[in-house]
């Protein structure tokens, strides 16, 4: 960013006053095209906006072009609509107070995306306090630009030639930036703590594992469909429902015999009741009697019914048809809530007794377990917390709850396990997943620091890309310190406060690479 320009022309008419706008006005003069003089070049930041603008020199009664860049800071791309003023305040020796005299240029629509031109013609020479405001659906800001000197037409053609220094900054103009994924961020000074990496897996939580088995022999019955794997269940609902086999071997004409000696018992248990009851009546017995044949000639029925249903059991059995009845099965149901991992369970198919059918895993909660290794036990001693590192360059998930440290090391990996526990973690993640762990290991200090995304491995060397201008970057070599949270400490020549690249960074490496250098200011 050439900020001279805009510092230097001040410190030329300083001692110019006021006075000499009431000599007599001379005809406009539009500015020499064949003067060399480099354009004003400013850029400015707030919350919302990005300004990048280029002007010539002001000159009293001179027409001067303004190419004014407006980027939307959330999304980073150029302003596609909206109003751009640039307005000039008259200021005086002191104070410009609330009613100084101002003149404004106003353009109610950009040429291009992001591009507002606007034709800026001063009527009388002086200093003047410069502000470039914009109003659009999306953004409403201002940006003050200080003050700026307006010349009059002979100062302007005293001026000295004057050559562009070069300060070796990187150039990509803000045409390439909006067309590509890009992005920039404040550097931040921010509370972090020493640190380790450990590699990790996400395992089921203790008690967060359970194997469902059969209680009996027999047959899944086929009116219940199995639960597919990765399907979730709740604590007590229905997984399969079985058919027992019929306990009585194979022996199916005993089993006809027994429903024959029923039904014959049956039988002779009716007529007996009939007897008593006739008899009872004639007042022959007593009306005890007639309660026994009754119960007698229910039990015969009970045994009948019992007969009938084992023999039919065993034919349901041996033939795998039928569902059974719904008072002889065994229903199968989930002893805790989770997802089904793995599903064994064929609707018709026969078990056995202790057969695993399904396995559950709890996801409510889970443990992240991290290989600690051997070296770095004596670091753990007061453990300032661990963050967990989502696979795929993802967002960080901070851990609270450590459960426990190791203290049986494994003789191959010459590790310790350190297990945090996690609640209600993510969708992404998976168990089994291996994931990484970083344990905090001091006490928190102030930090400069970028996100990890603005680092870029430049030959073996992190770097990282600072926006000194719209369109100017520079390359600064960094050390790396502490990490959290997904931001690295800086230790190198980087403040609180610049502006980093964090998307496209490698993209303004190549442009530092290429012999090709876009030639400065644009066309509008």
């Amino acid at each position: 960013m050439n900020m001279k320009t805009l510092v230097v022309l001040p410190c030329l008419l300083a001692g110019l006053g006021l006075g000499s706008c009431q000599e007599v006005t001379p005809p406009p003069v539009e500015p020499d095209p064949a003067l060399d003089v480099p354009p004003v070049v400013v850029s400015r930041w707030t919350e919302q906006s990005e300004l990048f603008v280029e002007f010539p020199p002001l000159v009293e009664d001179a027409t001067s072009r303004f190419a004014i860049h407006f980027t939307d800071l959330k999304t980073f791309e150029p302003l596609r609509e909206g109003r751009a003023t640039v307005r000039l305040t008259e200021v005086g020796p002191g104070d410009p107070g609330r009613d100084a005299a101002f003149t404004e240029f106003t353009v109610d629509a950009p040429g291009r995306p992001g591009i507002f031109g606007i034709d800026v013609t001063p009527t009388r020479a002086g200093r003047f306090g410069l502000e470039l405001v914009l109003d659009a659906a999306a953004v409403q800001d201002r940006h003050d630009l200080g003050t700026v000197v307006v010349l009059t037409a002979s100062d302007a053609a005293n001026q000295p030639m004057t050559d562009e220094e070069e300060d070796g900054a990187i150039p990509f103009l803000k045409e390439q930036q909006w067309a590509l994924d890009f992005a920039t961020t404040l550097v931040e000074a921010r509370s972090m703590a020493a640190s380790l990496e450990v590699p990790a897996e996400i395992e089921p939580r203790t008690g967060g594992q359970a194997d469902v088995t059969t209680p009996v022999a027999g047959r899944l019955a086929t009116d219940v469909q199995a639960r597919p794997v990765g399907s979730f269940v709740n604590r007590g609902e229905t997984l399969a429902e079985i058919i027992p086999r019929s306990g009585h071997g194979e022996d199916r004409p005993a089993l006809e015999l027994a429903v024959a000696e029923a039904r014959d018992a049956l039988e002779l248990a009716a007529a007996a009741r009939a007897r008593a009851d006739r008899l009872v009546e004639a007042g022959a017995l007593p009306t005890r009697r007639r309660l026994e044949t009754r119960v007698a000639e229910q039990t015969a029925t009970a045994r009948v019914t019992a007969a009938e249903a084992h023999l039919d059991q065993l034919d349901s059995t041996r033939s795998g048809e039928g569902d059974g009845a719904e008072d002889t099965r065994f229903v199968v149901r989930a002893p805790m809530s989770g997802v089904v991992a793995e599903s064994a369970a064929t609707p018709g198919a026969s078990v056995e007794e202790g057969a695993r059918l399904f396995g559950l895993v709890a996801l409510d909660r889970v443990h992240v377990v991290g290989a600690l290794p051997e070296a770095e036990l004596p670091r753990v001693g007061d453990l300032a917390g661990a963050e967990l590192k989502m696979p795929g360059g993802g967002a960080t998930v901070p851990l609270e709850h450590l459960v426990a440290v190791g203290r049986v090391l494994d003789v191959d990996t010459r590790t310790v396990p350190i297990i945090y526990e996690l609640s209600d973690p993510d969708p992404q993640l998976a168990i089994g997943q291996a994931v990484t762990l970083r344990v905090f290991v001091s006490a928190t200090t102030e930090a400069v620091t970028v996100p990890e995304s603005a680092l870029v491995d430049d030959a073996g060397q992190p770097v990282v890309f600072v926006q000194v201008g719209g369109e100017s970057f520079e390359r600064r070599p960094v050390r790396l310190g502490n990490r959290e949270a997904g931001h690295v400490q800086i230790l190198g020549d980087l403040v609180a406060g610049e502006r980093v690249v964090t998307r496209g960074a490698p993209l303004i490496r190549l442009a530092a690479l290429s012999p090709q250098v876009p030639a400065h200011g644009h066309t509008h």
